[in-house]
């Protein structure tokens, strides 16, 4: 068993276990953490606990310190220099002509790395931007190329639902998403009203996914057949909350039903005047006969 406490740095970002310094830390405070690319500033998120060897993943870096007024006002500093940065680092991408967009700049809390995190729609060659950065800010230079989804988690914004984007605010990690999600929803494949800020399908098609999928048990599938009141048809639609069924009936036009009012139609089977046997091998025998 060994204390931990558990360590984010960026909003909804990844938790990381870190060993607690001696002083008593509380969720909500911020602290310089060491980590592999140097110190770092991060917010805790519940007190220290115990687990056990197997919860965690060995070595543990340690929390230095709680953070300090001095150490607040060397990170208002830090965010000055990461905004001109941001700025040298635009200028030369354009010298270099290189097809990146440009997202964030990140420093080390003791300034032994910038990391520059960027978008593009392909490999980048960077090698001589990188010598550039160096050379300009001299310290080790990182450059991180990330997915549209994480430039909409780092950047933020709003929804088409008005609230802010989950994966900036609570969403730690990406679920795989797809198409199906909206056709178990039966939801419009409008692809204008199912992708979020980023361009991707939304993250929360897959909240109520399971949700639906269980009322849905009690349906028929779409396009199957069934009985009705005025006759045999086929389902169109369904709207499991409502508990109403479109159905196209074979005599023509729609109607609208329970499930209480409908039943499935099972299939009939063949009878033997609709097999049809190939004889042609001993038709072809007695001819040879």
């Amino acid at each position: 068993m060994i204390e931990v406490v558990s360590v984010q740095f960026q909003d909804a970002g990844k938790i990381y276990y870190f060993k607690p310094c001696e002083e008593p830390l509380a969720a909500g405070d911020y602290v310089i953490a060491d980590t592999e690319k140097g110190e770092a500033v991060g917010k805790v998120l519940a007190p220290a606990r115990t687990l056990s060897l197997e919860e965690i993943v060995l070595p543990l870096k340690n929390v230095i310190r709680k953070m300090t007024a001095g150490d607040w006002a060397t990170l208002r500093q830090l965010k000055s220099e990461e905004k001109e940065a941001l700025r040298v680092c635009q200028e030369l991408i354009t010298q270099h002509g290189l097809p990146m967009k440009l997202i964030d700049a990140r420093y080390a809390f003791n300034k032994s790395y910038l990391m520059f995190y960027f978008s593009s729609e392909g490999r980048v060659d960077f090698r001589a931007l990188v010598k550039d950065l160096a050379r300009t800010f001299k310290t080790r230079i990182e450059l991180r190329q990330i997915g549209v989804r994480d430039v909409a988690k780092k950047l933020g914004g709003v929804g088409i639902c008005g609230q802010q984007l989950c994966c900036s605010t609570w969403l730690r990690e990406f679920d795989s998403i797809s198409i199906k999600m909206s056709k178990a929803q039966y939801l419009s494949l409008n692809p204008n009203k199912m992708s979020g800020v980023c361009g991707r399908l939304m993250c929360c098609l897959r909240y109520e996914e399971e949700t639906y999928k269980k009322l849905a048990e009690a349906f028929p599938d779409m396009e199957s057949r069934v009985k009705t009141p005025q006759g045999p048809g086929s389902v169109k639609n369904i709207n499991i909350f409502t508990d109403q069924i479109i159905v196209h009936l074979d005599r023509g036009g729609e109607e609208t039903y329970t499930l209480e009012e409908i039943s499935p139609v099972k299939a009939e089977p063949l009878k033997n005047k609709d097999v049809v046997i190939d004889d042609k091998e001993n038709h072809d025998r007695e001819a040879d006969s």
